[in-house]
């Protein structure tokens, strides 16, 4: 019977993921039809389903779509405000027009800023200053988002918050898992650059290969300098740089309060002693997209907040006749614009309690475990790898299981199944190794993500063209990963 039910569910699976691969579905269509017949499949009564399945899991990204309405607001009062049109004509000026050296500066800049921050929130801040200046140099929108989304995926690996679960589940220490994660990082930040050289030709751009080549290899000696530098550093030295940086932070932070509040009251006294034209930008305007991701970066404020407030300060500094009709309007609009992607949203969270389970609310009626996990796992600990050869070959070629929250995807059963590794006494680094490589199929390529259905939506792009554009990438550097990780743990 439990054969059955597995390869019901894997069949399911694969004729959903491939309806949705080949467009025959729609990914808003396919994924609660996953949602519904999963569970029912693995012995889930049909009220459960309905009510802790579909019911619950339309609401459990609730966060993630009330984030991605208010930041839709904010981006349309900047549109309609002329701030986004004047930023992109000032920021074209500034950076110069070669596409491919602006693209790797970007895509570096969004990796540093991953490095701590995270959530879609943040994405969605980064992306109202950069997907701008890319598009304004006449990068595609296809690449501009393939860029981001690799920048993202990249700063994750160097995302300590991330490291947790390594330390705490696997109990690995942190001087093993940063090793791994820096070669990670160096791995995707190589795919970057081949990545943004290809898509530019794609797009029609002439690129000098030479000049390409001497700034690429530029570009990684200085990572791999600045990486092993600090490795070299003795423990007394980085902690005195650490606290360097923090008493830096901490002044920045002050300084930073004082001049947001300045900016504020600067653009308030405006309003009333010195109003401008409709066709004139204030200069405190620019500063709008960057108010939330630096109330949330500097001062950890909660996503919404943060957003409600670069609202207000968006208001004030471009303030002039009108424009609270623009502000209602831009609130309107930007509930339309981001609706596709709520949709979505809905559809992720019904799958996500479909594997994962729907959280406490049914330890009542399931109390040895939820039905689909307790299925797959005694299947997926039959095809643990016994030698690093296999290990390769059987994750590299099943890399792609962890998009639609297969079984290799960490926010689908992936953590789950880590636990079914290591109970079956699988080395703790190479399950690390394992998550973390084919993590980058998943963090970039994943149709399912809410960043990559927000990203595509807002470049009116198919969230599947996205992954059919990146996925020979990120499966690329998930094999060079799982490499590593053999040649190191096993």
């Amino acid at each position: 019977m439990q054969t059955i039910q597995i390869a019901l569910i894997i069949l399911v699976f694969i004729s959903m993921a491939l309806s949705m691969f080949f467009r025959k579905i729609p990914a808003l269509i396919a994924l609660p039809m996953m949602a519904f017949f999963i569970p029912l499949i693995a012995g889930v009564s049909l009220n459960d389903t309905m009510q802790l399945v579909i019911g619950e899991g339309a609401l459990k990204l609730h966060n993630a779509y009330t984030v991605a309405i208010f930041g839709s607001i904010l981006s349309i009062l900047l549109q309609k405000t002329k701030v986004v049109e004047t930023f992109i004509r000032k920021g074209a000026e500034l950076t110069g027009d070669n596409p491919w050296v602006i693209a790797v500066i970007m895509v570096t800049l969004i990796a540093m800023l991953f490095t701590t921050i995270g959530g879609l929130g943040a994405i969605i801040m980064v992306a109202t200053v950069v997907l701008p200046i890319m598009s304004s140099v006449g990068i595609g929108p296809l690449t501009v988002v393939g860029i981001f989304l690799v920048g993202v995926s990249m700063g994750g690996i160097l995302n300590a918050g991330g490291w947790a679960v390594y330390v705490d589940v696997m109990k690995l220490s942190i001087d093993q898992i940063r090793p791994f994660a820096l070669i990670m990082f160096a791995a995707t930040f190589v795919m970057a650059l081949c990545y943004i050289t290809i898509q530019l030709y794609r797009d029609g751009h002439d690129l000098k290969l030479r000049k390409i080549a001497t700034i690429s290899l530029g570009f990684i000696a200085l990572a791999i300098f600045l990486g092993l530098g600090y490795g070299w550093l003795n423990p007394d030295l980085q902690l005195l740089l650490k606290n360097g940086l923090f008493q830096l932070g901490r002044f920045l932070k002050y300084a930073l309060a004082i001049g947001l509040a300045g900016l504020f009251l600067l653009s308030l006294l405006r309003i009333f002693f010195r109003p401008i034209s409709p066709d004139q930008i204030f200069g405190a305007a620019y500063v709008t997209p960057l108010v939330p991701l630096l109330l949330i970066l500097m001062f950890n404020m909660n996503f919404i907040a943060a957003f409600i407030c670069g609202l207000i300060y968006g208001f004030a500094a471009t303030y002039r006749r009108g424009s609270l009709n623009i502000f209602i309007r831009s609130a309107l609009e930007g509930g339309a614009v981001v609706m596709p992607a709520v949709v979505l949203m809905f559809g992720i969270g019904m799958l996500l309690n479909a594997i994962m389970g729907p959280g406490a609310s049914w330890n009542a009626t399931h109390p040895e475990g939820w039905p689909v996990l307790a299925l797959l796992k005694p299947f997926m600990m039959k095809i643990i790898p016994t030698n690093a050869l296999l290990y390769v070959i059987i994750f590299g070629l099943t890399a792609p299981l962890a998009l639609y929250r297969g079984p290799l995807n960490v926010w689908g059963m992936g953590y789950g199944l880590a636990a079914v590794f290591l109970a079956s006494g699988m080395n703790p680094g190479s399950v690390m190794g394992l998550l973390m490589s084919v993590g980058q199929v998943q963090g970039i390529s994943d149709p399912t993500n809410t960043h990559n259905v927000w990203l595509a939506n807002e470049m009116q792009q198919d969230v599947q063209k996205v992954l059919w554009n990146t996925i020979p990438f990120s499966w690329g550097v998930a094999f060079v990963g799982l490499v590593f990780s053999a040649l190191i743990f096993l």
